[in-house]
């Protein structure tokens, strides 16, 4: 399949490189055009100059960019050729889903918003969980692509659902290593053997895959980026303003924003989300 990837980070290139992998011809477009190159390069892609230039001759067109303003941008100067697919796999507002849905529709290009979740090693071996939301007739014009990149792909429901079910996951995730932190903070503050509680948590109803995945880092100090607290800050934002659009007030999640906010505030922001713990340990 002729494919446009347009975004090459943390997330984007490991997919792509899955893409290429499973025989997909890929023209690659990132901002940074020695980066395009160096990808093109390595994965016997094409590199682009433009987003224009990458969509020319793709049927489908796959965005993984950090927000709405930079996949609104992106697909405005790309201008996807009637009859194609726009697969958005970056996490953004379902409302700003449904609205890309929409316009794009009006000039016969099919969307998906297709969020991913797995963090960058399951993006690495192909076994992200993927959420779409969208024409199920579109998801299988997609799948073969959606299939080299994911374990799991989960039909959601229409337009938007993907990316309700990203925030939503993103944001109990979120809660859950906050509390974590709060309890390893705690456990340090009262002399507890860390290793025990670990034990127990993780044989109980307190363990979580946060617990798995975030104890060792938070315990250790070692914030290396799988998956940017900035990003995890602004995913969380996303969950609260659609929820307030919805007339809900998600007081759980509220706590948590102000916690990321605060290591965020702190300089942690381009670090992974474990540092959440930094801003507890100054409460």
């Amino acid at each position: 399949m002729r494919v446009a990837f347009l975004g090459l980070g943390t997330m984007g290139w490991p997919q792509a490189a899955n893409l290429c992998a499973a025989g997909h011809e890929l023209t690659v477009w990132t901002r940074d055009a020695g980066k395009a190159e160096r990808f093109a390069h390595e994965h016997g892609a094409t590199a682009a100059g433009s987003p224009k230039e990458a969509v020319a001759e793709a049927g489908v067109a796959i965005t993984m960019l950090p927000d709405s303003p930079q996949v609104e941008e992106v697909l405005d100067d790309a201008e996807p050729p009637e009859g194609s697919l726009v697969v958005d796999m970056s996490t953004i507002r379902p409302s700003a889903s449904r609205a890309l849905a929409e316009r794009l529709g009006e000039r016969g290009v099919g969307f998906l918003d297709a969020p991913v979740t797995g963090s960058r090693p399951k993006a690495e071996d192909g076994t992200l969980t993927i959420m779409v939301g969208g024409p199920a007739a579109d998801l299988e014009r997609a799948r073969p692509l959606l299939d080299a990149m994911g374990k799991l792909v989960v039909h959601a429901g229409p337009s938007g659902h993907g990316s309700m079910v990203k925030l939503i996951n993103n944001t109990l995730a979120a809660v859950n290593a906050a509390g974590l932190a709060e309890g390893i903070t705690l456990a340090r503050a009262a002399g507890v053997d860390l290793d025990a509680l670990g034990e127990v948590v993780g044989s109980g109803s307190g363990s979580s895959a946060m617990l798995e995945l975030k104890a060792g880092p938070m315990r250790e100090g070692d914030f290396e980026p799988l998956f940017k607290l900035e990003h995890m800050l602004k995913d969380v934002r996303h969950c609260l303003a659609e929820a307030r659009a919805l007339s809900l007030e998600l007081t759980v999640a509220g706590a948590a924003e102000s916690l990321y906010a605060a290591a965020d505030t702190e300089g942690f922001g381009g670090q992974d989300f474990a540092a959440v713990i930094r801003s507890v340990e100054r409460d």
